[in-house]
């Protein structure tokens, strides 16, 4: 006999109910057209690993891990690399490797690493390539806070929450043309597109309360089978919500991309103390955790000075914030965020000369990673050195292959060469790539310019 048919997702089933009766709506014609042009793009239904449920995904688990190798690289460069402390990076990973054991998707590439930003947040990319900040790890207290941190990461790769915000994006884009088809005779059409695409950009820059709380309830109950107190992830929230009243702008990034309440904590309470009563006396072990991050800890007051120095930048108060890298470098002369920071803020005051020492610094200490030797080349363009540019661009590249900046900038530097051939395959490989924006304007009008492209 053929296995039974897995049962339709709920979008699906209702419509097969109202064709039934001939019931159709406008709204049911447009999913339609929706549905049918998504078809190539979405990849339908699947069950849930954590409810057992039919969800709408917009990504295999396939996929799910060629994001994670894809893009994964590039967010952690961005946020400034792994920090240089094996001994906490490996504690890191053994902690997750411990949650591990109660998941639902046992099999995903996990991977856990502390990063130097210095903004308190933590992330995981769809199939668990995760990102714990520096800034945070300093502002925990035990171990049952960081494995309530690890596992609400957890709960959103099992719960698929990345696959199925894609599905759910792609509907809702395509979605989007099909209501403004239906509408083209309308005066209201123009207004109707634009409202959703607003909500498709809501839906793509952060999880949804919805995906937010399962993800507490999973990483609790990961947390408790880890031999961890359930309360750690009650302490997790409250220290979020008191460092939000307490200092807003270091918590911004984690806020949007996790929304935080006060309603959270209150059901990771109400757990504890009901569900995980019995649980209430495990070890949170507190001084394991301050043993094998000593050394991440001591960088506390310049993390601060940083952070300060963050906040300032984004205000365009840059003397501040000068004087805020200032005391982070005098209290930790190698550190390598310190120093990229400090050269992106000399860069912004036109000081290209002093930014220059402090990137060659920031190299000097961390060889491995790129963020340094990408701003060497945005400093050595503005010193009209396109030759030395090009050189640290094809550096970048080595170490981070794949980012479209980073061709156009080689444009840039091949075209400020006097190279105007090569410039152009360059401009043309990022205009395929990044079709619209002010770099792709910029890189077209050369083309253009230049009897590559018609105008």
């Amino acid at each position: 006999m053929p296995p039974p048919a897995a049962p339709p997702c709920p979008e699906a089933e209702g419509l097969a109910r109202r064709l039934q009766r001939n019931a159709l709506s406008r709204r049911d014609t447009v999913w339609l057209f929706a549905a049918a042009a998504a078809a190539p793009a979405l990849q339908g239904c699947a069950t849930s690993p954590v409810t057992g449920e039919r969800i709408l995904v917009g990504m295999t688990e396939g996929m799910e891990r060629d994001v994670d190798r894809a893009q994964s690289p590039h967010q952690f460069s961005a946020d400034l690399g792994a920090v240089q402390d094996g001994a906490v990076n490996a504690y890191v990973g053994e902690v997750g490797q411990r949650l591990q054991a109660a998941v639902q998707r046992p099999g995903m590439p996990y991977s856990y690493r502390v990063l130097n930003a210095n903004y308190v947040n933590a992330y995981t990319f769809p199939a668990g390539a995760m990102g714990i900040t520096r800034g945070i790890m300093v502002q925990m207290g035990d171990e049952a806070e960081l494995a309530a941190l690890l596992g609400h990461e957890l709960g959103h790769v099992n719960a698929r929450h990345a696959a199925q915000r894609q599905g759910q994006a792609l509907l809702a884009a395509v979605a989007v043309a099909g209501l403004e088809a239906a509408s083209s005779d309308s005066d209201w059409a123009p207004l109707i597109g634009l409202g959703a695409q607003i909500g498709s950009s809501a839906l793509l820059a952060s999880y949804s309360r919805d995906n937010e709380r399962e993800a507490d309830a999973l990483g609790q109950q990961y947390l408790v089978r880890g031999g961890y107190p359930a309360n750690g992830m009650v302490r997790l929230h409250q220290l979020l919500i008191g460092e939000r009243e307490r200092r807003p702008s270091v918590l911004e990034t984690m806020f949007s991309s996790h929304p935080m309440s006060t309603e959270r904590r209150d059901t990771a309470r109400r757990l504890a103390e009901t569900v995980y009563a019995d649980n209430s006396k495990a070890p949170a072990q507190r001084e394991r955790y301050m043993d094998r991050t000593a050394g991440l800890r001591r960088l506390k007051p310049t993390i601060d000075a940083c952070q300060a120095g963050e906040t300032a930048m984004s205000k365009k108060r840059l003397p501040e914030a000068e004087r805020q890298f200032t005391q982070a470098l005098a209290l930790t002369p190698g550190d390598y965020p310190s120093l990229v920071r400090m050269a992106q803020c000399l860069q912004s005051q036109g000081r290209l000369n002093d930014a220059r020492r402090h990137v060659q610094r920031a190299r000097e200490v961390y060889p491995g990673e790129a963020q340094a030797v990408k701003l060497g080349a945005s400093l050595k363009l503005g010193l009209r050195d396109p030759a030395g540019a090009l050189a640290d661009l094809q550096a970048y590249d080595r170490l981070l292959p794949g980012d479209p900046g980073t061709v156009f900038l080689q444009g840039v530097a091949l075209e400020g060469m006097g190279r105007r051939e090569a410039a152009a395959q360059q401009f043309a490989r990022y205009v395929q790539n990044v079709p619209q924006g002010q770099a792709a304007g910029y890189a077209t009008s050369r083309l253009q310019a230049w009897g590559y492209l018609k105008r």
